[in-house]
C-alpha cells in the first residue's frame, strides 16, 4: 500500500479534530477554514515524462528488462514527488508539481542498483533514492535542474541473513520497520527502532537519516544498532563493518549514516537484534515544571536505572493533550496539569521490575508524582498518530510543523526558551501569533533533544510564512549551541546551517568523499551539501 500522496499515511486512519480543538483554533489562533479544497489526484497537472526513449530502454534494461519497474505514469511520478514536510504537503495540495521525477525505478537486488545508476550516468540522470518517503526536511527533492529519477527500493524487502548466535541480522533497504520487525519475531528477535515514522519508513532510510526512535533511551538510536553497509556508488561498491568494533582506521560506516543518498545508495544494512521483550509497560509521571521534568531525567539519563521509553511534554503540550495523539484536546479543562512525563520499560519481568521500581524512587525524589498506566498506555496506543492529527490541522485551514534539535544538558533550558522565542516572535509579527508546543524526546547521559509542534493560522503564503518563522528557529538554534537536527536529517531544509555547523574543513573534506564516490554528482544533488 502506498501512502497519501497529499498527506500521510492510510487516509482510512484520517483523525478527525474534537470541537473543543476546532474551536480552540478559531478562538485563540483566528484560524479560519481553507476556501479551497486540495485538488483531487486525478486533476493534478503533470507534464509528460521528459525522459527519453534511449534512457528508458537503459533503465529497463538494468532492472533485469521488466518495463513495469521503470514507471512514467502521472501517478507514481506524482506519489514519488518530496516527501511529508507541511511545506511538501501544501504544494502538493496545490498541484505544484515541480519537482516531480521523470520515472520512477524499482530495482530487485545491489547489482541492479549500480546497474541504474550506470544508465542514469550514461543518460545525464541523476538520482533520488526513496524508501517510504517520509522526509520532512526536503530530503526528496534535488536541486532544480534536468531530469531525475526516483530509486524506489521497496522490491529490496528481504531479510537477508540471520545470526541468532551474534545477534545480528542483515536486512535490505526497502524494508518497512513493520515487515522488518514482523520478519525478526518469527524468530524471536527485535531490532526495537521505533520511530513516529515507524509505520511507513525504511530500514535503508532510518540509515540514511540518522534515524532515532521512541525507545532510544533503551535501545539507542539506529545509528548505534548498525554493525555494517553495502552501499552501491556510481564509482562502485564500498562495504563496510567486518566486526562489531574495529581500530582499523577511521570508521567509514560513518560515511555512509547520515549521508541521505548523497554519496550512494544502501543496499543492505547489517543490525544489532535483540531477544523480543516479555514485557512491556509504559506509565505516567508529572512535574510542576518543565525544568523540574527535565531535572528528572537527566538524573535517570546520567545515573540510572534508565527506561526504555522516556519523555517529557511541556506545559503548553500537554494541556492540548499532544502527548496523547488519540486524546488530543481531553485536559484543556485542566491548566494546572503541570508537564507529563512518559515512562517506558520493555524486557523481562525480573529486569523490567528492578528498572521501574529504582527508576520510580528517583522521580518522586525530583518531585515526580506517579499518574498512573493509563497516560502511558495511551501514549502507547497513539505513538504514530502525530502525523494524522498533522493532516487534520491542515484540513481545517492551520498552519501545523515541527522541527527538532538537540544539545547538552547544561544548554537545554536557554536553547528552548531560544526557539520558542524565536518562532512566537517571528508568527505574532506576521500576525498569526502561534501555539508552540515541545518535549523531550530523547535523552543522553550528557545531553537531551527537543522536539517542537507548532500550530498557527496560515497566512496568505502558508509556505514562505512558515520559511520565515523555521529560519529565524534555525538560527536560533545555532546561536544556543544546538544541533540543526538530532534525527529528522539534513535535506535542503537544514542543508545552509549544516554547513555552518560542520565548518569549511568539514564542507571540503565531505566534497572530497562525494567526488570519489560519485564523482558526476548524480546523487540527490543539493541535498545535503550545496552545488559546487
Amino acid at each position: 500500500m502506498d501512502m497519501l500522496w497529499n498527506g500521510w499515511g492510510d487516509p482510512a486512519r484520517a483523525t478527525p479534530l474534537p470541537d473543543t480543538v476546532t474551536g480552540l483554533l478559531r478562538d485563540m489562533l483566528g484560524v479560519e477554514p481553507s476556501d479551497r479544497d486540495p485538488l483531487p489526484l486525478e486533476e493534478i497537472d503533470v507534464p509528460d515524462s521528459p525522459l527519453p526513449l534511449a534512457a528508458r530502454r537503459a533503465l529497463e534494461s538494468a532492472v533485469g528488462g521488466r518495463p513495469e519497474h521503470v514507471r512514467t505514469d502521472t501517478e507514481s511520478r506524482i506519489r514519488h514527488t518530496r516527501g511529508k514536510s507541511t511545506p511538501d504537503l501544501l504544494r502538493m495540495r496545490s498541484g505544484d508539481t515541480a519537482d516531480t521525477p521523470a520515472a520512477v525505478v524499482l530495482p530487485d537486488g545491489h547489482d541492479e542498483v549500480l546497474a541504474v545508476l550506470e544508465a542514469c550516468a550514461e543518460h545525464g540522470l541523476t538520482v533520488v533514492p526513496f524508501g517510504g518517503g517520509t522526509s520532512v526536511v526536503g530530503g526528496l527533492a534535488p536541486r532544480p535542474g534536468g531530469a531525475f529519477v526516483a530509486l524506489d527500493l521497496r522490491r529490496m524487502n528481504r531479510l537477508l541473513e540471520l545470526d541468532e548466535v551474534s545477534r545480528t541480522a542483515r536486512l535490505q533497504p526497502g524494508l518497512r520497520a513493520p515487515e522488518a520487525e514482523a520478519l525478526l519475531a518469527e524468530h524471536g528477535h527485535t531490532l526495537g527502532h521505533f520511530p513516529q515514522s515507524y509505520e511507513w519508513a525504511t530500514v535503508g532510510g532510518f540509515a540514511a537519516t540518522r534515524s532515532s526512535g521512541q525507545a532510544s533511551a533503551g535501545h539507542g538510536r539506529f545509528d548505534e544498532m548498525v554493525l555494517g553497509l553495502t552501499l552501491a556508488t556510481p564509482a562502485g561498491t564500498l562495504v563496510t563493518g567486518s566486526a562489531p568494533r574495529s581500530a582499523a582506521g577511521p570508521d567509514l560506516r560513518q560515511l555512509v549514516l547520515g549521508s541521505e543518498g548523497a554519496f550512494g545508495v544502501v543496499t543492505s544494512v547489517t543490525v544489532r537484534v535483540r531477544p523480543a521483550p516479555a514485557v512491556r509497560r509504559y506509565e505516567g509521571w508529572r512535574f510542576a515544571s518543565f525544568d523540574a521534568g527535565a531535572a528528572a531525567l537527566r538524573r535517570l539519563a546520567q545515573d540510572g536505572p534508565l527506561p526504555t521509553v522516556l519523555r517529557l511534554s511541556d506545559e503548553t503540550e500537554t494541556l492540548v493533550g499532544l502527548a496523547q495523539p488519540d486524546a488530543v484536546g481531553a485536559a484543556l479543562d485542566q491548566p494546572d496539569a503541570g508537564c507529563l512525563a512518559v515512562v517506558g520499560f520493555e524486557g523481562t519481568e525480573q529486569d523490567t521490575a528492578y528498572r521501574r521500581e529504582g527508576a520510580a524512587a528517583v522521580l518522586r525524589a525530583a518531585g515526580g508524582t506517579f499518574a498512573g498506566e493509563e497516560p502511558g498506555e495511551r501514549w502507547a496506543h497513539g505513538r504514530y498518530a502525530a502525523p494524522y492529527l498533522r493532516d487534520s490541522l491542515l484540513d481545517a485551514g492551520a498552519l501545523a510543523e515541527t522541527l527538532e534539535t538537540a544539545t547538552y544538558w547544561s544548554r537545554v533550558p536557554a536553547l528552548y526558551s531560544a526557539v520558542r522565542d524565536a518562532l512566537t516572535a517571528t508568527l505574532t509579527e506576521a500576525g498569526t501569533p502561534p501555539l508552540v508546543m515541545c518535549h523531550i524526546s530523547h535523552v543522553y547521559e550528557n545531553g537531551a533533544s527537543l522536539y517542537f509542534t507548532v500550530v498557527c493560522a496560515r497566512g496568505e503564503d502558508a509556505v514562505a510564512h512558515w520559511a520565515r518563522a523555521k529560519h529565524a528557529a534555525s538560527e536560533a538554534i545555532l546561536a544556543a549551541g544546538g544541533t540543526i537536527t538530532h534525527h529528522h536529517g539534513v535535506g535542503t531544509d537544514h542543508r545552509d546551517w549544516y554547513v555552518r555547523e560542520a565548518g569549511p574543513l568539514g564542507v571540503q573534506a565531505l566534497r572530497a568523499v562525494k567526488r570519489s564516490l560519485d564523482p558526476a554528482g548524480l546523487l540527490n544533488p543539493g541535498v545535503l551539501l550545496p552545488a559546487d
